[in-house]
């Protein structure tokens, strides 16, 4: 058996704003095995400025992989505990070897028979951008969509708010709103009072990770539901996870295997969050199409009825081919899709 990465740099068709900074461009590692003729392929997705594993070590730990590729993915899988992103792409690559060259997990979805129900993403940007994002994603037939709040100037987003919910009743259109860690813990509650009164969904992340107590009082007493999302990030052991679940008890918590350990990382959360009567949903988190087609079979697997926040793969310019097709608020697999 052989192993070997290749390093790409994904362009995006335009600037993309995030919490963090704007992107024009988003690097990612492909991870190729090679044994008795078959070849399987896994994407380590780092994510600069979020990922737990974004080093100076990176790619000498995945040289690393390459050389010890023969210890099988359990080995492996536990030695790259620092390294979730990797983590992920051995994953991945294990699972393809042993299936046609777009498959991960057979299913009623890869056999072009069923779907995937996603939740529309607004970019961040300038009010009319997100007011004509929004306009977009009705017109596609999405009736659940998630913006980015916090970033803008707070009552012209609640004013945006407000205006989206009287043209859509909560029945009609399920709002989601990601703060990224915006908000601080002396002032959220009145932005959470105020997003109950327009019956948004729920509220991603909306102070910073490492709060432990706060967030704690928040998950107790908010008016709506509160889903960690960074949150998770570098929570490494089962212990810790839950560990922070029992102490914060939030209504749901958000999951993305590039950052929290792949497809096992991410079922440790899930296992400790089903106990605790935690909800959840799954989101990609810029992959390339080969992660992103790795996270939407998978996701599918794992029969989850909620919208979920998987990515279609147009972001990019120069993206990999993908049997993945978006009909509505539907994400389909083509089975017959010629992919190199």
């Amino acid at each position: 058996m052989k192993a070997s990465f290749t390093k790409y740099n994904l362009n995006f068709k335009t600037q993309v704003e995030t919490s963090r900074e704007i992107l024009q461009t988003k690097e990612t590692y492909i991870l190729s095995i090679k044994n008795d003729g078959k070849i399987g392929v896994g994407e380590c997705a780092l994510f600069k400025g979020l990922s737990y594993d974004d080093s100076n070590q990176y790619e000498a730990k995945l040289k690393w992989v390459c050389a010890n590729i023969n210890l099988g993915i359990e080995i492996l899988y536990s030695e790259l505990i620092d390294f979730p992103s990797i983590q992920f792409g051995v994953e991945q690559a294990f699972v393809n070897l042993n299936h046609d060259k777009y498959l991960y997990f057979p299913s009623k979805f890869t056999q072009g028979k069923d779907s995937i129900k996603i939740n529309g993403l607004i970019w961040m940007g300038k009010m009319k951008e997100l007011q004509r994002q929004i306009e977009q994603k009705i017109e596609q037939g999405f009736s659940c969509i998630k913006l980015k709040i916090g970033h803008l100037d707070w009552k012209n987003e609640f004013l945006l708010l407000k205006n989206l919910r009287k043209q859509f009743p909560a029945d009609k259109l399920e709002i989601r709103v990601d703060a990224n860690g915006s908000f601080f813990p002396k002032n959220v509650m009145k932005v959470l009072y105020q997003l109950a009164e327009l019956e948004i969904h729920s509220i991603e992340q909306p102070i910073k990770q490492g709060q432990v107590v706060e967030m704690k009082q928040l998950c107790e007493n908010s008016p709506i539901s509160i889903a960690l999302d960074e949150e998770l990030i570098g929570i490494l052991h089962l212990d810790q996870k839950r560990k922070l679940l029992e102490q914060t008890q939030p209504q749901f918590i958000i999951l993305k295997p590039s950052l929290v350990g792949g497809f096992k990382g991410s079922e440790e959360w899930i296992s400790v969050a089903n106990e605790l009567n935690i909800k959840w949903w799954i989101t990609s988190a810029l992959e390339s199409n080969i992660g992103l087609n790795a996270i939407a079979q998978w996701t599918y697997s794992l029969q989850n009825s909620m919208p979920q926040g998987l990515g279609t793969g147009n972001l990019f310019s120069n993206n990999f081919s993908s049997p993945l097709y978006l009909q509505g608020e539907k994400l389909y697999f083509n089975p017959k899709a010629n992919v190199d």
